[in-house]
C-alpha cells in the first residue's frame, strides 16, 4: 500500500466529527473460555477480540450486549489482550487460520499485510461513509475496498503534571530550546522529566516521527514513503536521530528506558507518583489515568509537540493514530453476524458513550463530547492541517518493524542516526518498489 494517510487541510473533513488509542491492561475474559468450539450446539458464537482495559473495555461489553439482545440466538466470546501481546497472538491466529471472528486493528500497513494474505473479510457493502470520518476510513481502505470500521481517531500530545510545573515556575514549551530549559531544570530538582517506557519501541518512536515533522514538514513522509525523490536516509532523519540522542545525553528520560514495558504501566506509575512530570503518549493515556490512577487527572494537562528552530513543521502538524479499527476474520464461519457486530461496536450509541467515558475521540460522525478533555483535543483536530499516521502502522510490516528496531538503537545510543537512515532506506528500497 503505498498510499499515504494524511491531509493537508482537514478542518471541513473532521468538523462534524469529535475524532484514542491503545492502552495496557491485563488479559480479561467475559463469558466462557475464547478458545472453546465456536459453536455450542444451541447458540451461534462469535469470538472477538481487542486490547483496551477500563472503561474503553465496558464500553465494548456494552455494545456486545446490546448485540446479543438484537440476537437472542447468538453468543459473543470477549476477549481483551495487553496491546503488545495482542499483535503476536493474532498474528500466529491468522497464520493458523484460526482468528476471531472480530479483531481489533489499525489500519494501515498493518492491516492491509493481513488484508494481502486474503485473511480480511470485505466490508464494502456493509459500510456506510458517510457514518465515519474520512481520513479514519481511508486508513483502512486498499484498493478502494473497505476492510475495516474505525471507532476512533487518537492524537499524539505531550502530557505533563501541571503541579509540578506550577512549583518550579514551568510553562508548556512552545519550542525545543524551551523544552531543554525545562528538562534542565527538572532534572536539578531531581525530577525525571519524560517517563519512557520503550522496550516495545513504538512509544518512542512517536517522539522521532515528531521531531521529523518539525524539522522537514510532512511532505517528508510523504515522499518518503511514496518514493517521491526523497528517502528514508534524508538529512531531516538524520537530525531527527540527533535530536533523540541530545535528548538521552542531556537526561530527559528515566534510566533503563529501553527496558521498561508500556503495557505493565511501569512509566505511567513515574507520571501518578510524581516522579516523572511528562510523556509523550496518544490520548489512550487518559483511559490509563481513569482506570489507574483517577485522581491524578486534576493534576493532569498536556501540550502539543515543540517546533525546532528552522523547521519546515510548526504545532498544527499532528501526529495521530486510528484504532480500533474493527474487522471481520474472511474465515468466520458466521460473516454476517460478525459484520452486524463491527456495526454496534462503530454505532453512534457506542461512539458517544466511547468519547464521553473514555476522554477519546471518535471517528463517528456526529458525536458532540461532554468530556472536557476530548472537547479540547478535538480542538486540536480542528486546527490541524496535517495528521501524520504512526510510520509503524502506515509502512509495510517489515519496513515498520525496522524502523522501530532503529528508533530504539538511536535511543540506546547503539547506532548513529546516519547508520539507522540508511538502514532504513536499503530496506525501503527492496519493499517500497
Amino acid at each position: 500500500m503505498k498510499k499515504l494517510i494524511s491531509i493537508l487541510t482537514i478542518f471541513s473533513v473532521l468538523l462534524l466529527t469529535a475524532c484514542g488509542l491503545n492502552g495496557g491492561g491485563s488479559t480479561s475474559e467475559t463469558s466462557t473460555e475464547a478458545n472453546a468450539d465456536k459453536s455450542n450446539g444451541e447458540k451461534k458464537v462469535l469470538e472477538f477480540w481487542h486490547i483496551d482495559p477500563g472503561e474503553k473495555e465496558k464500553v465494548y461489553q456494552e455494545a456486545v450486549d446490546r448485540f446479543e439482545e438484537k440476537h437472542p440466538d447468538v453468543e459473543v466470546k470477549v476477549l481483551q489482550i495487553p496491546n503488545d501481546a495482542y499483535k503476536q497472538k493474532l498474528s500466529v491466529a491468522m497464520s493458523g487460520n484460526d482468528a476471531p471472528d472480530v479483531f481489533h486493528s489499525w489500519g494501515g500497513g498493518w492491516l492491509h499485510n493481513f488484508v494481502q494474505q486474503d485473511k480480511v473479510l470485505d466490508l464494502t457493502e456493509a459500510t456506510d461513509n458517510d457514518h465515519f470520518n474520512e481520513l479514519a476510513l481511508a486508513n483502512a481502505t486498499f484498493d478502494e475496498k473497505v476492510y475495516g470500521m474505525p471507532l476512533s481517531l487518537s492524537i499524539d500530545v505531550v502530557f505533563y503534571n501541571k503541579e509540578i510545573f506550577e512549583k518550579y515556575g514551568l510553562k508548556a514549551p512552545k519550542t525545543y530550546e524551551e523544552w531543554l530549559i525545562i528538562i534542565d531544570t527538572l532534572n536539578k530538582n531531581d525530577i525525571i522529566p519524560i517517563a519512557l517506557a520503550n522496550q516495545t519501541k513504538w512509544p518512542g518512536a512517536y517522539l522521532f516521527m515528531n521531531f521529523a515533522s518539525r524539522i522537514a514538514g510532512p511532505e517528508l513522509f510523504e515522499s518518503a514513503f511514496n518514493r517521491g525523490g526523497r528517502g528514508f536516509d534524508d538529512p531531516a532523519y538524520v537530525q531527527a536521530g540527533e535530536y533523540l540522542q541530545e535528548m538521552v545525553e542531556r537526561e530527559a528520560f528515566n534510566p533503563g528506558f529501553n527496558g521498561v514495558p508500556y503495557d505493565e504501566g511501569q512509566g505511567r506509575q513515574l507520571m501518578y507518583s510524581g516522579q516523572a512530570a511528562m510523556m509523550d503518549m496518544t490520548i489512550s493515556f487518559l483511559n490509563n489515568v481513569r482506570q489507574e490512577a483517577p485522581e491524578f487527572e486534576e493534576k493532569l494537562d498536556f501540550f502539543l509537540f515543540p517546533t525546532v528552530e528552522g523547521g519546515k513543521g510548526d504545532q498544527t502538524h499532528v501526529g495521530a493514530a486510528t484504532g480500533p479499527v474493527w474487522s471481520v476474520a474472511k474465515n468466520s464461519e458466521n460473516p454476517d453476524l460478525a459484520t452486524e457486530l463491527v456495526k454496534e461496536l462503530t454505532s453512534a450509541e457506542t461512539a458517544q458513550n466511547y468519547t464521553d467515558r473514555t476522554g477519546s475521540l471518535t471517528a463517528v460522525k456526529d458525536i458532540v463530547p461532554a468530556d472536557e478533555f476530548t472537547k479540547r483535543f478535538y480542538e486540536v483536530v480542528e486546527n490541524a492541517t496535517h495528521l501524520q499516521m504512526p510510520y509503524d502502522q502506515t509502512l509495510p510490516p517489515e519496513l515498520g518493524e525496522l524502523h522501530k528496531d532503529t528508533t530504539q538503537a538511536i535511543y540506546g545510543l547503539d547506532m548513529t542516526p546516519e547508520e539507522a537512515a540508511q538502514k532504513m532506506e536499503a530496506e525501503a528500497k527492496e519493499v517500497l518498489k
